[in-house]
């Protein structure tokens, strides 16, 4: 059941209904809520929330133990299989035809000949996400940064609750359990928020990033051979389109959350205007790179160990984030470049000569722009389905290769006026809020762009396409 689809809209409609009805309690609300999240997850595959079940009674059971257990002894081991419970299934389902493909090919190359039965696994949607989030409620009991929370209803909400549970953004138990205290309802103004956003999400979705970006990728990346316009229009068309994709559903689940009276953490804050990758992973995919930072990079030590131990956090850090993006060394290289960028960016710094000339526009801009161009490199590596593609492209970036154009004039133009509309409108709204931006506006205007882009959304339909972190 996806957020771009009419049996959404119905189901949406029903829940609100639900929800709403004037004689309802606040626990009955919550109730109608879990269910209502049960029925959206079955919607994809009943089987698996039978993995939903489990994460939520090992996570609740584990960290109601670990506050009691008399000792830091126990306190570890109670801890060890919370991680080792939620990580293998994590593992198993994710990475399990992944580890056994790499350890075939290992023992093929050194002439053991082993031919194992395939897995066939089917990942569960969503799995990438609901995993941290209850794992995350573990590592902040264990930690002391909070404390076990009193009802498993709340609890059982937080982990399932549908907006964010197939695709985030990733919740910790701060951000969602203390709105499960107070009674909330649908109030007219966070409902006109709410919606509002939703046309906005799936104008980014089905619009900008199926009808119009989506195709171009498709054709560059399906190609054998490309020259160098048709390699940096398809990799700028990606870059455009995992980025309204992705952000145009965590855009749809923050407005079907406030529809509902609850709120979301921001995932993403003008990713492309971002100064250095420091700053580009405050702004991509905030909830991850946070969660990867509080339980991953900081517990390695952090920068707190010297320079070296600092580049190797980093690395190892960004590989492990890489690899959370999917069973594929692709993903890997993905999260090595970045880590190798975050290295760099450090470097570079600290050889730079301080001063206010950093503060100048064009230096910032132009930093910007640098940030920008090796993000799209890297964004090769996440989109190719193998390293032969990656470099074939890579290739072509940089004029390599001479091939036909393989992609249309219309499509150039398209791609490049997205994109520079994209471009600028993240460095528009780089230091502001988006809200106040929008009161700003004089409702006329407000109108006439969310009519637009309803009517754009009902009138020009693509393929259907899964929203690509459905994947993950």
């Amino acid at each position: 059941m996806q957020f771009n689809s009419y049996l959404f809209a119905a189901f949406l409609a029903v829940v609100l209904a639900g929800y709403n009805l004037p004689w309802l309690r606040w626990r009955g609300q919550k109730l109608w809520l879990l269910l209502a999240s049960y029925v959206f997850y079955a919607a994809w595959d009943p089987v698996f929330i039978v993995l939903v079940w489990l994460s939520t009674v090992v996570d609740w059971t584990a960290a109601r133990m670990i506050a009691n257990a008399p000792t830091q002894a126990r306190r570890r081991v109670l801890l060890v299989v919370s991680v080792a419970v939620n990580l293998g299934v994590l593992g198993y389902f994710k990475y399990g035809n992944f580890v056994l493909v790499n350890l075939v090919a290992a023992l093929h190359a050194v002439g053991v000949e082993y031919h194992p039965a395939p897995l066939d696994l089917v990942l569960p949607i969503g799995i990438s996400f609901y995993t941290f989030h209850t794992l995350s409620y573990t590592l902040d009991v264990y930690l002391e940064r909070t404390t076990p929370w009193h009802s498993f209803l709340d609890f059982a909400l937080y982990v399932t609750f549908f907006p964010a549970l197939v695709a985030g953004p990733i919740l910790r138990s701060s951000q969602f359990l203390p709105q499960c205290v107070a009674p909330r309802r649908t109030t007219a103004r966070l409902f006109t928020w709410g919606l509002a956003l939703v046309v906005v999400g799936l104008f980014n979705k089905t619009v900008l990033a199926d009808v119009v970006l989506a195709p171009v990728a498709d054709s560059v990346f399906g190609a054998p051979r490309v020259g160098p316009g048709d390699a940096w229009i398809g990799t700028l068309a990606f870059a455009g389109q995992i980025f309204c994709d992705f952000a145009g559903y965590s855009t749809c689940a923050i407005g079907v959350a406030l529809c509902l009276g609850f709120s979301l953490p921001d995932n993403f804050r003008a990713p492309y205007a971002a100064i250095g990758f420091s700053d580009f992973w405050t702004r991509w995919h905030i909830s991850l790179s946070t969660w990867l930072r509080d339980y991953l990079y900081i517990p390695l030590g952090g920068n707190r160990r010297g320079a070296t131990r600092t580049y190797v956090n980093l690395m190892l850090t960004m590989l492990i984030g890489g690899l959370w993006h999917g069973a594929s060394w692709t993903f890997v290289a993905w999260g090595g470049l970045h880590g190798a960028y975050l290295v760099g960016e450090r470097l570079v710094t600290r050889a730079l000569p301080p001063g206010p000339w950093r503060q100048r526009p064009a230096v910032r801009l132009a930093a910007a722009l640098v940030t920008f161009v090796l993000v799209c490199v890297g964004w090769v590596f996440f989109r190719a389905a193998s390293f032969a593609q990656a470099f074939a492209i890579l290739e072509g970036m940089i004029g390599a290769a001479h091939h036909p154009r393989a992609v249309a004039l219309v499509s150039y133009q398209l791609v490049a006026a997205v994109m520079l509309g994209l471009l600028a409108t993240h460095w528009i709204v780089r230091e502001r809020a988006v809200e106040q931006l929008v009161e700003r506006t004089p409702w006329p205007a407000r109108s006439l762009a969310l009519g637009s882009m309803l009517v754009a959304i009902v009138l020009m339909q693509g393929p259907d396409r899964a929203f690509i972190y459905f994947q993950f």
